[in-house]
């Protein structure tokens, strides 16, 4: 029974031994490189949380959608705001309404990546905004928020440009 590796020297085995761990090496770099986002999670416009109001989550216990007229600059991304008074307040302090992990899915980071978020699945936790990927993943974050917030707090410095 032959294989067809009769014809194969040394040389060729050692040459595409090399080949496959610089191959190999240049796809763990790129993954690693990937795996470094922007400290705001943010669209190819520069706008954050998609455009929703990160202050209306705190006062008004719901997800509203900004206005062009009430935008903040902060962090390298775009802010907007459902009125003056929220970007106002914004403007003081935007730590205390940023959303958590820059803005990207709290259950993803908890697990060492990042992801997109909905708007619509947020939650505040001791005075803190987290949100998720979506409703189903955010049932998930759910279950164990204390052990993912910790998680992701771990996580998360690993996982942003420097």
């Amino acid at each position: 029974m032959s294989f067809g590796f009769t014809n194969i020297s040394l040389e060729n085995l050692a040459r595409a031994t090399a080949v496959i761990l610089v191959v190999a090496s240049l796809v763990l770099f790129v993954r690693s490189v990937a795996a470094v986002v922007d400290p705001i999670n943010k669209n190819l416009f520069g706008t954050a949380l998609k455009g929703y109001d990160p202050v209306a989550y705190f006062k008004e216990s719901r997800p509203v959608k900004g206005k062009d007229e009430f935008r903040h600059d902060w962090m390298g991304a775009k802010w907007y705001f459902a009125n003056a008074a929220n970007r106002d307040e914004f403007a003081k302090n935007p730590e205390k309404y940023a959303p958590q992990f820059g803005g990207y899915c709290s259950w993803a980071v908890a697990h060492g990546y990042t992801a997109s978020i909905d708007p619509e699945a947020w939650k505040i936790v001791e005075g803190k905004l987290y949100l998720n990927y979506s409703k189903d993943v955010q049932k998930k974050w759910e279950q164990n928020v204390p052990g993912f917030t910790k998680k992701g707090n771990e996580n998360w410095p690993k996982l942003i440009k420097k």
